[in-house]
């Protein structure tokens, strides 16, 4: 127990030497929150393309002055790999691959130009109803997924911008 008190206290010194801060700091006036309220984000064509907007918009809440434009460019793709004796697949791998770029709207200089990937294993059953299921729920997350990764980039934006 002693040991455990002794490594967390020398953990907090290191930490406070090398001067990191919460990202979110300075709560909905801090720089973070600042950049991601005045942020539009462009229309995504599909479904795929509404999925993800719909959890952009719903993190970054945009409101009052926008100054900034968030475009993004999606890539679903569905592999199959995994193949019985009789050639049919048993596994597939859905990947989304977002390339989004961040437009001051003043300027029109690109402020960051990323990509966000995230994947999903879906077992292929015997069920088509299952296997479309499965597919949908995938496309679910990875939408919840990317959204989450820009969102996270784009704070990091607005907090290493700040002087």
């Amino acid at each position: 127990m002693f040991f455990r008190a002794v490594l967390a206290l020398l953990a907090t010194l290191a930490l406070a030497g090398c001067q990191l801060q919460p990202v979110y700091s300075g709560g909905s006036q801090g720089p973070a929150q600042t950049i991601l309220g005045a942020v539009e984000v462009s229309p995504i064509p599909d479904k795929t393309g509404f999925l993800v907007r719909d959890r952009l918009l719903q993190r970054l809440q945009p409101g009052g002055s926008l100054r900034y434009r968030l475009d993004v460019a999606l890539d679903d793709r569905i592999d199959g790999f995994g193949v019985r004796g009789d050639n049919s697949i048993i596994r597939e791998r859905r990947t989304l691959r977002a390339r989004y770029r961040l437009v001051d709207l003043g300027t029109g200089a690109i402020l960051l130009d990323s990509t966000a990937v995230s994947d999903a294993g879906i077992d292929v059953v015997s069920s088509e109803y299952a296997v479309v299921a499965a597919e949908a729920t995938a496309l679910e997350r990875l939408s919840a997924d990317i959204a989450e990764q820009i969102i996270v980039r784009l704070a990091l934006v607005g907090r290493t911008a700040q002087p």
